[in-house]
């Protein structure tokens, strides 16, 4: 009932910056709570990077602190990430989360490779 659409994602050298977009289109009788993105790399499981409530309230992994910042547009059920000072270790596919009442809902994800 929540369809997550990414945009963003591509290639960047290190030190660049990028930013990700997620638009949500609900047709939840509930409201879209938390969202997030997560980010995986082949063999390895699915880790959040950040997160942020309705209310603003964010939280981050140590890993991106002071380089990545989340935000979102209530109004236009849209969450976005900045990220900055981009390393190779960041190269993966990143996926958006969104909360509504009791289910969570997954884009298809959108791939960032940073070359060195």
């Amino acid at each position: 009932q929540v369809q997550l659409v990414e945009s963003g994602g591509g290639l960047v050298q290190a030190g660049g910056s990028l930013r990700l977009s997620c638009a949500a289109a609900s047709r939840s009788m509930f409201a879209i709570n938390d969202m997030g993105w997560y980010r995986q790399v082949p063999g390895k499981q699915r880790e959040l990077v950040a997160s942020i409530t309705r209310g603003g309230s964010t939280n981050y992994a140590d890993s991106v602190k002071g380089r990545f910042t989340i935000s979102r547009d209530n109004a236009k059920n849209t969450v976005y990430l900045q990220m900055n000072m981009l390393s190779p270790e960041d190269t993966a596919v990143y996926y958006c989360n969104a909360n509504a009442g009791w289910s969570t809902y997954w884009g298809r994800g959108t791939q960032v490779t940073v070359s060195s």
